[in-house]
């Protein structure tokens, strides 16, 4: 390891500029892992990742196929079998940059603009991992890493990593470590750092409402003929309480209940109610009674639609009683709830509460475990200390209401657990046009990163 982290500090400090190009040149490949279009960006984005842990030393790497896109895997074992292994996760692939008249600047030619540098995946997440090589760089350029250290860069997360936990069941050995630093992830606010021990999973379906065989005449059928659209719209409506809670039997069952100590931690949180309205533009919240906003985006599981289709839609007017009716339904679940458990809760609701006078059909489309990770281990311990460092201020601790399912899929088969970080920011336009990230808080992650890395050797 370094003689101290200063000596690496100061490095970072010196090639920071040199550190922005490397983002740069890794924005410009448009690495979407959904187009197939796109294959050759997300084969050369692959190759870049490849490159670079070429040029940090790292030993055995590899661009492993899989059934879709493929996984990087470097490695350096060198501080030996009585050292513990670092697993760092990334992914190189990004969201398509549609609509591109909403953009500003072209998506993929980073721009800079003040404090920010504009352009698709610049935060999500090719900027996370440029943070996490230039600090492991920092070190190894005056000093040895004190422990091993293994990468696995995949390029299919922004399609929900499909391939991804075959791939660890599969390479479970190559991928064994004693802690996982996944840092596909961001703090509240660039003077407020934090650190996420919780994410949601999620359970998505399709629901399908049919009734008569074919569209109908409103004024000559309609009364006559139980409409699918209306049939959908209230077997939604009723899978919520007037208190905001989620009727399907049995939900709530396995839900952890919150304890006090846990709920004055997220009290902590500088996410009040005004802050959900500034970030949202609606003009009032609303949840599951007796829970702040912070509690039910992060320890509350929800039920929410994301789509409904039926009938006419376009312009003017057209009298017709559809014949068929289609909501996409998906519900963010905590830990201990099981997505294949909720799927009989919402059949069981439908068998109850659909009416005779249509069919129906749900078909689950994608699932994944909720995560949690003990605040208190010493990987968590030391990522709270390097950033108490860098930043001057206590870091905060938070759940985060998405789903990463590979940190469920790591606890579950390499027996392992993650320390979820990042520096990304709430504005940054994750997934929406103008992506940036912040390049003060950027630097910051690198800074923070090296400390970590020292605090966590020692």
């Amino acid at each position: 390891m370094p003689k101290s982290p200063n000596e690496a500090l100061d490095y970072a400090q010196q090639n920071k500029n040199e550190f922005l190009e490397e983002l740069k040149k890794f924005v410009r490949i448009p690495s979407v892992s959904t187009d197939p279009d796109h294959k050759p960006d997300i084969q050369k984005a692959a190759n870049w990742v490849a490159e670079r842990l070429d040029g940090l030393g790292m030993q055995n790497i590899s661009v492993l196929p899989t059934a879709g896109h493929p996984v990087v895997y470097g490695e350096s074992l060198a501080a030996g079998k009585h050292k513990p292994t670092v697993l760092i996760y990334g992914h190189y692939d990004v969201q398509p940059a549609d609509p591109l008249e909403l953009w500003l600047t072209p998506p993929f030619e980073p721009t800079q603009k003040g404090e920010n540098l504009y352009g698709r995946g610049a935060s999500d997440m090719k900027g996370q991992i440029i943070v996490s090589l230039k600090s492991i760089e920092s070190i190894l350029q005056t000093g040895k890493l004190p422990f091993n250290i293994k990468f696995i860069i995949e390029g299919e997360e922004e399609i929900g990593s499909p391939n991804l936990e075959k791939f660890i069941t599969d390479n479970s050995d190559l991928l064994s470590c004693d802690i996982v630093i996944n840092p596909d992830g961001g703090i509240i606010a660039p003077d407020t750092p934090s650190i996420t021990y919780g994410l949601r999973g999620l359970a998505y379906f399709e629901l399908r409402i049919s009734g008569p065989d074919h569209d109908l005449h409103s004024g000559i059928f309609g009364g006559a003929i139980h409409n699918p659209a209306q049939v959908l719209c209230e077997l939604i409506a009723g899978m919520h309480d007037e208190n905001g809670r989620i009727t399907l039997p049995g939900y709530y069952d396995d839900v952890r209940s919150l304890e006090d100590e846990e709920r004055h931690e997220i009290a902590r949180l500088p996410t009040d109610e005004e802050f959900f309205k500034l970030q949202t533009g609606a003009p009032a919240l609303y949840g599951e009674k007796g829970y702040s906003s912070s509690e039910r985006i992060g320890v509350r599981p929800t039920l929410e639609v994301n789509g409904l289709l039926s009938g006419f839609t376009g312009e003017g007017s057209k009298t017709v009683l559809p014949c068929t009716a289609m909501a996409k339904l998906s519900m963010r679940l905590v830990p201990d709830q099981d997505p294949s458990k909720v799927h009989q809760q919402l059949t069981a609701y439908l068998d109850k509460n659909a009416p005779a006078t249509v069919t129906w059909d749900l078909i689950p489309l994608a699932g994944a475990f909720a995560s949690i990770t003990d605040r208190n281990m010493p990987a968590v311990n030391a990522l709270a200390q390097a950033f108490q460092d860098t930043w001057g201020t206590k870091p905060v601790y938070k759940r985060e209401g998405g789903t990463v399912p590979v940190v469920a899929q790591m606890q579950s088969i390499l027996k392992v657990d993650s320390v979820l970080t990042g520096f990304g920011l709430p504005d940054d336009n994750l997934h929406a046009p103008n992506e940036k990230i912040h390049l003060p808080t950027f630097y910051k992650g690198i800074e923070s990163f090296i400390r970590f890395f020292t605090i966590l050797g020692d």
